[in-house]
Order: structure tokens, then C-alpha cells, then sequence
């Protein structure tokens, strides 16, 4: 636990000197570009750092550093500077997926927050500016979001240049690059899905809301970041395969949870209103579900009202009491356990560090229990 303490102090760090860097550069342009800075900073000044966490994890899995001082700092280990750098390109990487998420799905706010293209829209009324301020705002967080995306490929790449195993460094590069490609997979099936849904075939939609839950969200929430540690640290085939077959169904169940709180979460905790799901008309898997056990009367109200942006509090309180009471929501509660404990079983016997195998059960009880 201390580890992983350090190991987010380090990372907000590294990001604070990445951003101060930065804001020289972009000053050297034009004072104009402030926002870019102050917006970035925001967005990375929170969150849970599951992505950094788990890199740094497999990379220490597999180097066997059980005996690790938490307190050392990255200079004194050029190995544990390009594992910091690497979880913070992640974090970065993180930030460009959720200002594009959040364009996407017309957010008003991230974290208890203005999202980014909320923030660039007030900053376009505030100044009185001529123009579409929406338009403004959207193609503001458009530009910080590639911004960001152009940083965690620098940053990465910076760290990369430090490690002494050119083999590693091949293989951290090309397990990043297939989770970029993977998320912007999963994140146009994610919309595709939103506007399609009706038009399928409800046999497959739960094999569809699954596919949209790997490619968008597990792989690179969990299983990337874990491969992209491993691969630092020169993970074997075995120790790659135990790195997988744990953070693959581990990613799902983050997700599930995710789906869960997106419609039952509380906005206080979450930072986003409660039932947004709802009102985006996300067809998750807990939305599948639903759909089959409900009789066709109660099917119909909720196809109306799914995706209604103007959906009330008393509208979002009768559908999740529709959705609970059709047992969906055990159903995904149950589904998120059975993948936790595939996940967990995986550790038996791993090929991985006492630390690690530690602070993987760890994190899979917080990756389960998580309200936000």
C-alpha cells in the first residue's frame, strides 16, 4: 500500500514538471494558450490512477523487486524513472480519452467539474467572443484532447530512452500503440451501439455490449497498462500470460461497475448527474439485460425513454426502479463478482512478485467496490 502511495506521488510529479515544461513552450507561442495548460492540470489533478498503478505493478510483477525501497526516487533507478514515466504517459493518455468522451457524449462534467468543452464554451461567453460559443467549445477540447494524446506518446518515449533493454523498450512502444488503436476501436463501437441498438438483433446484443466493454474500456484500463509494465520490465511469456489472464477479466469488471454507477451512481460521489446513462441512452450491458427479462410493456417504456436528454429526476427514479426490479442489476452484480474471482484465481501460481500478486488482490477489491 505505501508503494502505490509513493508511486502516485511520483506520477502527479512527473505530470506537474511535464505541464510546467509545457506551459514555457506554449507561452513561448502566445499567452493565448493558457487554457490548454490550466484545463490539462485540472484534468490530471484527480482520479483513482488505476492505469498508472497498474503499469507500475506489472512492471514491478516481473522484476521481482520485493525487496524495493518505496522511498528511492526515480534518479537513483533509471528502470524505476522510465516505469513512473510510462504510468504517467498513461495518465496523460487517459486525459485525451476523456475530453474526446466527453465531446462525445455532450458531457457537462467530468469529476464534479466543467468538462473541457464546457470549460472552452464559458470561456468563449465569458469574453464575449463572436461566434457559436458550443462550436467554439467543442473544437477547443477537440484540439487539447490530440494535445494530450501528442504528450503521452513524448512523455512515453521519454521514459523509453532511459531503460538499458532496447528489447524492452520495443515491446513497452508496440503495447501502447495496439491499446491506443484498441480504445479508438472500442470507443466508435460504443457509438455505433448508442445509435443502433434498436436495429439489431437481440439475441447478440450482450455479445455486442461485451465487445464494446473489452475494446473501449477493459484492455486499456487494466490488461495494457499491465502488458506495458511487464514489457518494461522484460516480462517472459508466462509472466505476459499471467499479466492477462488476470487484468483482462479485472478490466470488464471495471467496467460493469462503471455501467452500474452510470446509472445508479450517486453524482455527489461520481461527479457526474445521477441516471446520465439514461439520458445519453448508453446500451450497456446492464441495459441488455434488462431488455430481456422485462415484459414487453415495460421493454417499450424503457426503448422510449433510454436516450432522452430531457429525461427528470422522477423519469430516472421509475426507470432504475424498472431496471432493478428486473433483476438486471443482481445479474451484473453477479457478473462483475464471477469476473473478479476469474481474475483473482488467475494470481494462483503466477510466475509474478509476492509484492505485486499483494497488490493485485488489492486493487481488484477496489477496482469491485469502487463508487466513482
Amino acid at each position: 500500500m505505501a508503494e502505490s502511495t509513493r508511486l502516485v506521488d511520483l506520477v502527479q510529479r512527473e505530470l506537474d514538471r511535464f505541464l510546467a515544461d509545457h506551459h514555457d513552450r506554449l507561452q513561448a507561442i502566445s499567452p493565448d494558450l493558457d487554457p490548454f495548460i490550466e484545463f490539462s492540470r485540472a484534468l490530471l489533478s484527480g482520479g483513482k490512477r488505476f492505469r498508472a498503478l497498474f503499469c507500475y505493478w506489472g512492471w514491478q510483477a516481473v522484476t521481482g523487486y520485493d525487496e524495493f525501497d518505496p522511498l528511492a526516487e526515480p534518479s537513483e533507478h533509471p528502470d524505476l524513472n522510465t516505469a513512473v514515466k510510462a504510468s504517467a504517459a498513461l495518465e496523460l493518455f487517459h486525459a485525451a480519452a476523456l475530453v474526446h468522451d466527453d465531446i462525445m457524449d455532450n458531457s457537462d462534467t467530468r469529476r464534479g467539474m466543467p468538462s473541457a468543452h464546457r470549460r472552452f464554451e464559458s470561456l468563449h461567453a465569458g469574453a464575449e467572443w463572436q461566434g457559436n460559443g458550443r462550436h467554439f467549445g467543442q473544437s477547443g477540447a477537440l484540439l487539447l484532447g490530440d494535445l494530450l494524446l501528442g504528450w503521452s506518446d513524448e512523455l512515453l518515449d521519454d521514459g523509453l530512452r532511459s531503460l538499458r533493454s532496447s528489447d524492452a523498450a520495443h515491446s513497452a512502444r508496440a503495447e501502447f500503440t495496439r491499446m491506443r488503436a484498441e480504445v479508438t476501436a472500442g470507443q466508435y463501437l460504443d457509438m455505433l451501439e448508442e445509435v443502433s441498438w434498436r436495429h439489431g438483433d437481440d439475441a447478440d446484443s450482450l455479445e455486442r455490449t461485451r465487445r464494446v466493454i473489452v475494446y473501449k474500456s477493459a484492455k486499456y484500463t487494466v490488461e495494457a497498462p499491465l502488458a506495458i509494465g511487464g514489457s518494461l520490465g522484460g516480462a517472459s511469456l508466462a509472466q505476459f500470460a499471467a499479466l492477462r489472464d488476470f487484468g483482462l477479466p479485472l478490466g470488464v469488471a471495471y467496467q460493469l461497475r462503471d455501467d452500474v454507477l452510470g446509472v445508479f451512481g450517486d453524482e455527489h460521489i461520481t461527479g457526474k448527474p445521477s441516471g446520465d446513462d439514461l439520458r445519453e441512452g448508453k446500451h450497456t450491458t446492464l441495459i441488455a439485460i434488462a431488455r430481456r427479462r422485462l415484459p414487453s410493456p415495460a421493454r417499450r417504456l424503457l426503448d422510449e425513454l433510454l436516450g432522452d436528454p430531457s429525461l427528470d429526476q422522477h423519469q430516472i427514479e421509475m426507470l432504475q426502479t424498472t431496471i432493478r426490479d428486473s433483476g438486471a442489476l443482481a445479474d451484473v452484480e453477479h457478473l462483475i463478482a464471477d469476473h473478479v474471482s476469474e481474475a483473482v484465481a488467475a494470481l494462483d501460481g503466477a510466475p509474478l512478485s509476492t509484492a505485486a500478486t499483494r497488490e493485485f488482490r488489492r486493487l481488484a477489491d477496489s477496482v469491485a467496490s469502487r463508487e466513482s
